[in-house]
């Protein structure tokens, strides 16, 4: 195939898939991913007794230690997405910075029953002027909320999209990457347009 100066490449924008310790950041990464994901899950010991709280995630075995990497191109805009999980629990966070540099923005993946496990990732986010969206992951025993409840229960501006997902579906993931696109772009500021046009 011969090479066109006039074809370009695709944009490549990072974005963080954070929020809470189990609230699917792993599978989320996975479900979206057109490659074989990376992750760097390990097995959780009697070592994180007493440090790792795991009320309401008794049947989780692993947890992530570093990141999550996969990758998902959106051909109708031409951007490939490169997805990072950050890691949930606290003793990990020092990653974030690390993966939080470069990103254009980030989904604060939600538990109904856990509500407050966001508040972390929320804090981190603005502290750090990271345009964010929350996605409120579905788990079959989750408390239904409306909009409204979410928004109030995190204390989010009125300008953070609130969407419902489920980590497990790949449909789901990617249409909550591609509300997170939309809201960028329709938050991006304007070119600005040549006097006298």
């Amino acid at each position: 195939m011969a090479y066109n100066e006039s074809e370009t490449s695709p944009t490549q924008v990072k974005i963080l898939i954070t929020g809470g310790f189990g609230v699917g950041k792993t599978t989320f990464v996975g479900a979206a991913s057109e490659i074989e994901p990376l992750n760097t899950e390990e097995l959780i010991t009697t070592a994180s007794a007493g440090i790792d709280d795991l009320g309401g995630r008794q049947g989780k075995s692993t947890t992530t230690v570093a990141f999550d990497f996969g990758r998902m191109t959106l051909h109708r805009h031409d951007i490939v997405l490169y997805l990072f999980g950050t890691p949930g629990q606290e003793r990990f966070w020092f990653v974030w910075d690390e993966l939080c540099a470069g990103a254009l923005g980030a989904i604060v993946l939600a538990d109904t029953r856990r509500l407050a496990d966001c508040f972390s990732a929320i804090d981190f986010l603005e502290s750090r002027g990271v345009h964010f969206i929350v996605a409120v992951n579905e788990f079959d025993d989750g408390f239904s909320y409306r909009p409204e409840e979410v928004r109030a229960a995190l204390e989010l501006d009125p300008r953070v999209p609130i969407v419902w997902c489920d980590a497990r579906d790949p449909r789901s993931a990617t249409w909550v990457l591609r509300s997170l696109i939309q809201d960028l772009l329709l938050a991006a500021p304007s070119p600005a347009r040549p006097a006298g046009s």
